[in-house]
C-alpha cells in the first residue's frame, strides 16, 4: 500500500461486539498498521490492529493516557513470501476476561500471548465508534501506511465470530483457503472488501453500502491467497 490507505468515519453501533478478517501478505518488515480507528492524532487516543515494530500482531486501545487494552501475539511474523489470515473477534459482554478478545491466525486460536491485558466487562472501545477509521493507515504523530497486500477484509457489527465462518479446509489440499461468498450477518457498519474493482477499491460488497474512500495510489494485485503469483 506505500502511502496510500482507504478511509470512512461510520456512525456509532455496537463498541462491545465484533469482528474483523482478512487475508495478510506483507512486503516489508516493522511496524504495519491493517485497521485503525483514532479521535484525534494530537492525543494518540485509538484503537489499533497491526504489526508492531517486532512483527508481533497487535490489537489493542489507547485512551490518551493508558492502554484499555492489549493484546498482542508471541508468535513473530516474518513471512513476506506467503498469505496470512487473522481473525479478531472482540466480545466484552463475556464474564471471562480471555473471552473478551480472541486472536486466530489460519484458523487456530493464538494462545501464547506476548501481552494479554483484556479490557473491563463491557467496555466501548474505538471500533465502531463515530471517528476516523484508516485501513492500511496508522493513527499516531508518526504516521505509517501498512506496506504489503490484503484481501477479503471483513468487518462485522455486534458479533464476535470464528474463523471457520470465513475459511475452510481445501478437501484436496489441506490448505487454508478463503470462502467466497461466506453467509455473515454483516449489521449497521459491517463491510467486506474484496478489492476486486480496480477503479473502486474501497467498494463495500456486504450490501450495506459502506464504502470506504481511497487515499493516494492503491494499486490492484493479481497475487490473492487462491492465486499466489511471483512478486
Amino acid at each position: 500500500m506505500a502511502d496510500s490507505y482507504l478511509s470512512k468515519t461510520p456512525s456509532a453501533s455496537n463498541r462491545k461486539t465484533l469482528t474483523m478478517s482478512v487475508w495478510i501478505k506483507r512486503n516489508a518488515l516493522g511496524s504495519s498498521p491493517i485497521y485503525t480507528a483514532n479521535t484525534d492524532i494530537s492525543v494518540d487516543a485509538s484503537g489499533s490492529f497491526t504489526f508492531d515494530g517486532d512483527n508481533t500482531l497487535h490489537f489493542r486501545s489507547w485512551n490518551g493516557s493508558g492502554y484499555d487494552f492489549l493484546t498482542a501475539t508471541d508468535r513473530k511474523f516474518t513471512d513476506t513470501t506467503s498469505w496470512t489470515h487473522i481473525v479478531i473477534a472482540q466480545d466484552t459482554t463475556q464474564a471471562t476476561s480471555s473471552n473478551r478478545i480472541k486472536i486466530y491466525i489460519n484458523g487456530e486460536q493464538v494462545t501464547k500471548l506476548k501481552h494479554s491485558t483484556y479490557p473491563s466487562q463491557n467496555h466501548d472501545g474505538f471500533f465502531n465508534s463515530n471517528i476516523l477509521h484508516n485501513v492500511g493507515r496508522g493513527n499516531d504523530a508518526g504516521i505509517k501506511f501498512f506496506d504489503g497486500h490484503m484481501a477479503h477484509f471483513h468487518f462485522v457489527d455486534g458479533s464476535a465470530l470464528a474463523p471457520t465462518v470465513f475459511a475452510e479446509t481445501d478437501s484436496t489440499t489441506g490448505e487454508w483457503k478463503p470462502i467466497m461468498s461466506p453467509s455473515v450477518t454483516y449489521g449497521t457498519n459491517g463491510f467486506f472488501l474484496k478489492f476486486e474493482n480496480s477503479g473502486a477499491l474501497g467498494t463495500d460488497s456486504s450490501g450495506n453500502s459502506n464504502t470506504y474512500t481511497l487515499n493516494g495510489s492503491l494499486k490492484q494485485s493479481v497475487s490473492t491467497p487462491s492465486n499466489l503469483f511471483c512478486t
